[in-house]
């Protein structure tokens, strides 16, 4: 394997910090989003040669941003797969600038599913007005009005079938995100909860809860990633890219274990590539579109071992202060998840290795390594899983 450990860097992020902006168009949060990036790195547009972004609609393309922003990249990457895409586009950029082909390049993404009224996954193709069958995998599941939390409900509950997995355990994440997104003032949800708060609210789906499932918001972000020799000459400390991973997982003609997910196939090229093990991680920021989704991909990273996620979330072993703290900004289930919500953990996982938040509570001391996982598409169905390992220079 070719070493690419600390081929590239992340050395410029912003996060726009919006849950609601129906007064600003998608490409304005992008467009806004990489210039606050790149002063972020002290860089500016002419720098970049690579464009990278994942959209929830056409207007948000590589090609359309590229004219918006007056750019002319050598490279542009549209690769889309739900909410991992953009753990995807960091290894991407990784392989572009080991390559040669660029030199520095910004990943972004932004949507207004809140302000549009936009919930994902939450109809058919009967509901979305589709005059006839779709011809993709979908034609076959959504004519019935299947939903995403639908999808995520039986796998939480052949994980309960199968391991007596509870709702409790399920809950106690939800409840270690809110604490955490208490200590972040842009989270959109900040109220602590309790085990039984989440056990009372609404139920969604048998058995996930309202508590169990993200929010939805607007929002949007930029990082920016440069090679060696740039990143030693940018503003900030460069947060290095040690390893990264790509998987895709489906139905497999009918014959796939839902108990496992991308991530048990990602994470293993991540992992030989960065030379750490599970142990070495210090904080992981995982794609927490629902409660089940944390349990599952801690169990297919290796931080546990199959059926045991239940009780590895317990006695705070995720909260800061724990053992492996997770989605350190509260997460999708408290913070922020405006559709695809995977640039948000390399933005988080940037802040906490730099030791932004240094002197609060909200800080992982002595913050070396982080992990990032991003699950896009829906666990019962076809979904991908791109895992990330950053390390602090």
């Amino acid at each position: 394997m070719v070493d690419l450990r600390r081929a590239a860097a992340i050395v410029g992020v912003h996060e726009h910090i919006t849950r609601y902006a129906p007064d600003k168009s998608e490409q304005q949060i992008q467009g806004e989003s990489i210039i606050k990036a790149l002063e972020d790195a002290g860089l500016e547009k002419k720098d970049v040669d690579g464009l990278f972004c994942a959209s929830m609609s056409v207007r948000s393309s590589g090609l359309n941003l590229a004219d918006y922003l007056n750019m002319y990249p050598k490279m542009v990457d549209n690769t889309t797969v739900g909410g991992g895409s953009f753990e995807f586009h960091l290894s991407h950029a990784l392989n572009a600038i080991y390559a040669g082909r660029i030199n520095c390049a910004v990943i972004t993404y932004a949507t207004q599913a809140r302000s549009g009224g936009v919930s994902v996954g939450t109809g058919g193709i009967s509901r979305q007005g589709h005059p006839r069958l779709d011809p993709s995998p979908d034609s076959f599941e959504e004519l019935y009005g299947l939903t995403t939390v639908g999808l995520y409900a039986m796998i939480a509950q052949r994980h309960m079938h199968l391991y007596g997995t509870t709702s409790e355990q399920l809950a106690e994440i939800a409840v270690t995100m809110r604490r955490h997104a208490s200590l972040n003032p842009e989270a959109l949800f900040r109220d602590l909860i309790t085990v039984d708060d989440v056990m009372r609210s609404p139920v969604v789906s048998t058995p996930l809860h309202r508590n169990d499932c993200c929010v939805i918001t607007d929002g949007g972000g930029a990082v920016v990633v440069a090679s060696p020799e740039l990143a030693r000459n940018c503003k900030q400390k460069p947060v290095w890219i040690l390893g990264a991973g790509e998987a895709v997982a489906h139905q497999g003609a009918g014959k796939r274990d839902l108990m496992y997910i991308a991530a048990k196939q990602s994470h293993v090229p991540a992992f030989e590539m960065a030379g750490v093990t599970q142990k070495d991680i210090d904080m992981a920021m995982i794609y927490d579109s629902f409660t089940i989704t944390v349990l599952e991909t801690l169990e297919d990273l290796g931080f546990c071992e199959k059926g045991e996620g239940g009780q590895f979330v317990l006695n705070g072993r995720i909260g800061l202060g724990g053992e492996l703290p997770i989605n350190t900004d509260g997460g999708g289930l408290s913070s922020n998840h405006p559709g695809m919500r995977g640039l948000f953990l390399l933005l988080e996982a940037t802040r906490q290795l730099r030791g932004q938040f240094e002197g609060t509570e909200r800080q992982v001391p002595d913050c070396k390594i982080a992990l990032c996982h991003g699950t896009g598409g829906a666990l019962g169905s076809r979904h991908s899983g791109g895992t990330v390992i950053l390390a602090r220079d």
